[in-house]
């Protein structure tokens, strides 16, 4: 039975509350709030009991909860992190690294972001390419948080929000090239534009995320055409080998030709001065003979005949006749040009060793000659 009902043991205020029926009857009074807490303070200083002074066991444990709950409002906020503190719900402020105190919960309460931690997102998927092609894309990006309010506040999901944007931002930028470009040499300047779309696109919705790369990781056409892009792939992958081939031979020869080229001014400067030279001297000599033969022209003439003949026949191989005589001399020539053994011999004695061998025979020879010589004259 309720306290404040009617009946036979209910006849006195015995409810607890103190808003029980008068003794007088008539209708209770509205419950008052202010009185109840009074009341409450009272028995907790009382013990419950009649009167007295309070209990200390009740008072300490008070005062060791009011203490707990006040400590709970420590918190510290680790490097690379950042605290926001929320006031009944409604942000208040950003909190720095380092030991931080707030209003213990439920009145604040605090959330700790890691803004230094990189974070990363997949995505892989089946693309149109701008000939109309169909190519497989597997994509990643990697982030952090920039700004811990945006990143709690602003969006629902952020990490769903960054999944979807890397979707549609991989999606546009393959969708404005072509397939070759897509699978060959545009995966870098492809994955910075993605980059730049998706940071773009996210500093719109305030998310408070920065886009560290993007990671073009593969891109491959249908597996039915794949054996002909590989073959596509592998010419111009041949093309910038041979290409780097031809440019590394000409970055060899070009210094070896220029400095060849240089090699050879070089030599022709110095023929050049050498040539000059030769000529002056020359030109000074002629001069310097020229006032000798002035002078005595008749022994200057005799003594460049002389001097010419012995630059003549220094250099020549000679052989020697005596004009008075009659003998008939075997004269090799076509083998006094040959070695130096040959030219080094005496003509005097090779024709006389030629006379000395065929003098039997040509001497009759000889002696008829002249006879006839004589009838003649």
């Amino acid at each position: 039975m309720p306290w404040n009902e009617p009946g036979k043991n209910n006849s006195g205020n015995q409810d607890p509350w103190g808003n029980g029926r008068r003794s007088g009857g008539g209708s209770s009074n509205p419950l008052d709030l202010e009185k109840w807490l009074r009341r409450l303070i009272d028995k907790l200083r009382t013990g419950g009991s009649g009167g007295g002074s309070p209990t200390p066991a009740i008072l300490l444990a008070v005062v060791v909860a009011l203490v707990a709950w006040l400590a709970s409002g420590f918190y510290i906020v680790g490097p690379g992190e950042r605290g926001v503190v929320l006031r009944f719900g409604a942000f208040t402020e950003t909190s720095l690294p380092g030991p931080h105190w707030h209003l213990p919960y439920p009145i604040e309460q605090v959330h700790v972001v890691d803004i230094d931690q990189n974070r990363s997102e997949q995505s892989k998927a089946v693309m149109l390419t701008q000939d109309e092609n169909i190519v497989d894309v597997d994509v990643s990006a990697q982030y952090r948080v920039k700004n811990a309010e945006e990143y709690l506040f602003n969006v629902r999901d952020p990490n769903q929000t960054l999944r979807d944007v890397l979707v549609s931002a991989i999606r546009e930028i393959v969708g404005k090239s072509k397939m070759d470009y897509v699978v060959g040499e545009g995966r870098a300047d492809i994955a910075l534009r993605t980059q730049a779309l998706m940071q773009h696109t996210l500093d719109g919705y305030k998310i408070g995320l920065e886009v560290i790369k993007v990671n073009l990781q593969d891109a491959q056409p249908p597996e039915q055409v794949q054996s002909a892009f590989a073959d596509a792939i592998k010419a111009r992958e041949d093309e910038v080998r041979y290409r780097n081939e031809a440019d590394g031979y000409a970055n060899t020869v070009i210094p070896q030709a220029r400095g060849q080229a240089a090699r050879e001014q070089e030599e022709a400067q110095a023929y050049k001065q050498r040539v000059v030279a030769r000529a002056q001297g020359d030109a000074s000599r002629f001069d310097q003979l020229l006032k000798e033969y002035e002078k005595a022209p008749k022994v200057t003439r005799e003594r460049l005949y002389l001097d010419t003949m012995q630059s003549v026949l220094e250099n020549s191989s000679k052989v020697l006749i005596d004009s008075k005589g009659k003998n008939i001399l075997y004269l090799p020539l076509n083998n006094l040009p040959k070695g130096t053994s040959s030219t080094a011999q005496d003509p005097a004695a090779v024709a006389s060793s030629a006379a000395a061998a065929d003098a039997g025979p040509m001497q009759a020879e000889r002696q008829r000659r002249d006879l006839r010589n004589r009838e003649v004259h």
